[in-house]
C-alpha cells in the first residue's frame, strides 16, 4: 500500500467534491421542487472554479447553466430552460402590432 504522507489522494478529493456537489444539488432541488433543475436533473460538471449544469448531448446542442457554485449553476440552468419556453419579446411585440392593425381594419 502506498503512503501519501498525510495528503488526501486526488481520487479521494474528486470523490469528496462530487459527493458535495450531489448533496448541494439535492438541497437545491428540495428547496425548488418544481424548478426545471429539479424536474429534469441536468448533469453537473466542475471546471476550474465554475460549475456547469447541462441537459442535452453537448454544450452546443443542450441547455446550459454556469455558475460559481452548484446552486448558481442550477439557477442559471433554470433561467435558460424557462427562457427557451417563452417566445422572444420581439415576436410578442410583432404579434401585438399585427393584432392591433387587424383590429383597426375591421
Amino acid at each position: 500500500m502506498k503512503k501519501n504522507n498525510g495528503h488526501i489522494s486526488r481520487e479521494r478529493h474528486a470523490m469528496d467534491h462530487a459527493l458535495a456537489a450531489m448533496e448541494q444539488t439535492e438541497l437545491y432541488c428540495q428547496a425548488h421542487p418544481g424548478s426545471p433543475a429539479a424536474v429534469r436533473r441536468p448533469r453537473l460538471f466542475g471546471r476550474g472554479d465554475l460549475w456547469i449544469a447541462l441537459l442535452g448531448p453537448s454544450v452546443e446542442e443542450g441547455i446550459l447553466g454556469i455558475g460559481s457554485t452548484v446552486a448558481a449553476a442550477l439557477r442559471a440552468f433554470d433561467r435558460q430552460y424557462l427562457a427557451g419556453l417563452r417566445p422572444p419579446a420581439e415576436v410578442m411585440c410583432d404579434r401585438r402590432t399585427t393584432r392591433s392593425m387587424s383590429s383597426a381594419a375591421v
